[in-house]
């Protein structure tokens, strides 16, 4: 064990399984394919999070080979997957959970329609309530940045600093999605993709028409309103 306090060792022992298991939806609802693709999570009560590894495929990830990192991206030694390299945009992550405390979860993926928005450098308007309820707004896209570094992650956080959303496009190169936990980042990853294919089909008949801002508003806080009341 890594020697954090057993509060601590018990959050990233249920984190690690999280983050393993939710892996599954994004090759559930078509959002990555081969190896490409990542989520991770904050740990709560300490500066750290859990990431997939690099080069592994999703019917092998487990609990014990998520990577856990320290909020500088820097791999905890001694620790299960210590041995294994994080994800390519564990810097991004890292920059990301520095950067904006409030987020506890952020995937990345390569799904289709979002990745074609991001290729154009396009936002995808807020032409379906869905998106109004999700997004706020339309989903704008960030620069051009490269991986392997902690340039997505300032792109990340300059983009949506200025914005509702829990989606980002980067430029180039797909979506980026946070919240307050992985699991509400899955849930807006699942969406972005839908709002994408959406906005995309509608341009086919022709240009789609853009909900009114009050609208948007309205129908954004009341999904806000709704989720306060779920159990």
């Amino acid at each position: 064990m890594s020697g954090f306090g057993p509060e601590v060792e018990v959050g990233i022992a249920r984190l690690r399984a999280e983050i393993a298991t939710l892996h599954a939806e994004l090759t559930r609802y078509g959002l990555v394919v081969w190896t490409g693709g990542n989520i991770s999570g904050r740990v709560d009560g300490a500066e750290l999070f859990v990431i997939k590894p690099s080069g592994l495929g999703y019917d092998e990830l487990a609990p014990e080979n998520m990577v856990l990192c320290d909020l500088d991206g820097v791999v905890v030694q001694g620790t299960p997957g210590a041995g294994r390299i994080p994800s390519s945009d564990t810097a991004a992550h890292a920059y990301v959970y520095r950067n904006l405390p409030e987020v506890g979860g952020i995937v990345h993926t390569h799904s289709p329609y979002a990745v074609a928005w991001a290729a154009r450098g396009e936002s995808i308007p807020c032409v379906t309530t869905a998106i109004a309820a999700e997004f706020g707004g339309e989903v704008p896209v960030g620069p051009f940045a490269v991986v392997g570094d902690d340039s997505i992650g300032r792109g990340i956080v300059d983009t949506l600093t200025a914005h509702r959303s829990p989606a980002v496009l980067m430029q180039n190169h797909g979506p980026f999605t946070i919240g307050p936990d992985a699991r509400s980042a899955v849930r807006s990853a699942v969406l972005v993709e839908d709002a994408a294919r959406a906005a995309h089909l509608a341009r086919q008949l022709g240009e789609p028409r853009l909900i009114p801002g009050a609208a948007v508003d309205a129908r954004y806080e009341r999904d806000r309103r709704d989720r306060a009341l779920r159990p």
